[in-house]
């Protein structure tokens, strides 16, 4: 092969490579797979976590008291914020809307909506007062009050040398009696600690 056709042919062919190897994959994989991509909090995490809170308090004796001293009402709970005080954006919005669902799958509790949800049924309520017909209207102040709330903080510690980092996530919940404002019951997960180690540059 002549030298002066060897040189456009190895360009075309190392730019054939490189358009091929950078194209995007996306691969469907299983929703309970353990993935830790970038060492951040992820849902792994958030499923972990809130399964581990939520048992404790279902399990704990004052709460079970408190659920037996109702004489078989099933408990209402509101779950509230839980802030985010880590060093990264974290979406608590999601840990919140997981514990109502184990809350509610266990069925040891009933929960009411709360937040920017009870302020939409609100307004749908009293629009309906004047636009609903009598008969199918719902009525104001009837909702169901909450016995306790569930709130709670999810904190991280971080401590990096060289090229590595250890993230320690700490998540701690309350549920306090909504007319007393006696702490039901405390907890705390502190088990979730990854390491991240980035390859140092050889050049």
């Amino acid at each position: 092969m002549k030298k002066e056709l060897l040189l456009p042919l190895m360009i075309l062919l190392t730019l054939f490579i490189f358009s091929c190897s950078s194209n995007k994959q996306v691969t469907r994989i299983d929703a309970a797979t353990i993935t830790d991509l970038s060492g951040y909090w992820n849902d792994t995490d958030v499923r972990i976590v809130c399964e581990f809170l939520i048992n404790d308090c279902l399990n704990n004796p004052r709460v079970t008291q408190a659920i037996a001293a109702r004489g078989g009402k099933t408990p209402v709970v509101l779950v509230g914020s839980f802030v985010n005080e880590s060093s990264e954006h974290i979406n608590t919005a999601i840990i919140s809307s997981t514990m109502e669902t184990i809350i509610f799958n266990s069925g040891k509790m009933d929960f009411v909506a709360g937040g920017r949800f009870r302020d939409e049924l609100r307004a749908e309520r009293q629009d309906q007062q004047s636009q609903s017909s009598e008969s199918t209207a719902s009525q104001l102040a009837n909702e169901t009050g909450a016995d306790f709330m569930l709130l709670g903080t999810v904190r991280s510690i971080v401590e990096k040398e060289g090229n590595q980092t250890i993230r320690t996530y700490i998540v701690s919940a309350e549920m306090t009696d909504v007319e007393t404002n006696q702490r039901m019951w405390m907890g705390r997960h502190d088990e979730i600690k990854k390491k991240i180690v980035v390859p140092k540059n050889r050049f």
